[in-house]
């Protein structure tokens, strides 16, 4: 293709053959594509997903929860690939008439309980326990306030930077520009308010950081777009000193290994339903180190 100026027609027609990293599966419609019911494991909380930045904030979620001794945040979580529009199945969309992931089922009430969107099941999951968000007034609103930040400038980040800087099927100079300005300045944002507070939303760590990591601690830390030498991450001092403890957090660990189809094998989790499932990987890097 040549670089010519786009003049928009005057009915958009969509083209199946667009090309781009995930054009298989775009579509402008919503709705099932096929019938397939989706799989019950024996935990209330069912989780189907995938670890991407959106599907990690769950999972990490649910680990620290578990880490801080809510026995009843105990899941499954089920691989939904979305490479192969396991999304678009007639179970999945049931859950998620939006077709993304993550997807998450609450059978411990009743009736039970669909959760979509990310952000939705991350403050669900902390009013229903009563654990990472702080309680009284002030304190709550800063923490929602960041983690509705990140909602929104996510799509930022994620459809447009990612997009355009690592899977459209060409590289245009516009929206790279446009986009790599925009992320730059998100990540001012954050390190200005990192310069002044441990944690996002403050001294306590809550879902904002839980929200924000996979997308802003991973980038930084080169784990999305290989994008860090080009967006001059090392300017971003308290991004990344912010990255790097929460990195540490075992529950992280655990949270980012589940759902993941690629990486090396020991950071692999393809699904996860039960706490003894780590083991295997943690006998798997011990085994790595070793040979």
């Amino acid at each position: 293709m040549t670089h010519q100026p786009y003049t928009p027609p005057k009915v958009w027609q969509w083209d199946a053959k667009s090309g781009g990293t995930f054009a298989n599966i775009n579509r402008p419609v919503a709705g099932p594509t096929h019938e397939k019911e989706l799989p019950v494991g024996k935990h209330p909380l069912q989780l189907y997903s995938l670890a991407t930045p959106n599907g990690m904030k769950a999972t990490i979620m649910l680990e620290e929860l578990l880490a801080l001794g809510h026995g009843g945040a105990e899941y499954d979580a089920h691989l939904i690939q979305i490479s192969d529009g396991d999304q678009f199945s007639s179970g999945f969309v049931n859950i998620n008439p939006n077709s993304k992931i993550p997807a998450m089922m609450d059978h411990s009430v009743t009736p039970s309980l669909r959760v979509f969107e990310s952000g939705s099941i991350l403050l669900y999951l902390a009013d229903k326990f009563q654990a990472l968000i702080p309680q009284a007034i002030g304190p709550r609103t800063e923490c929602l306030s960041w983690l509705f930040w990140q909602i929104g400038t996510g799509p930022l980040l994620g459809g447009g930077f990612g997009h355009f800087y690592a899977y459209a099927p060409e590289k245009y100079e516009y929206p790279i520009n446009r986009y790599t300005m925009e992320v730059k300045r998100q990540l001012d944002v954050l390190d200005r308010q990192l310069a002044q507070h441990r944690f996002v939303a403050g001294d306590e760590y809550t879902i904002a950081d839980i929200a924000i990591w996979p997308w802003y601690g991973e980038l930084v830390n080169n784990k999305v777009y290989n994008a860090a030498e080009f967006l001059e991450v090392h300017i971003y001092k308290n991004v990344l000193r912010w990255a790097d403890e929460i990195a540490q957090r075992p529950a992280v660990q655990r949270g980012r290994m589940v759902n993941r189809t690629w990486g090396e094998p020991h950071e692999q989790l393809h699904e996860r339903h039960d706490a003894a499932d780590f083991a295997t990987k943690t006998q798997d890097k011990s085994l790595t180190q070793s040979t």
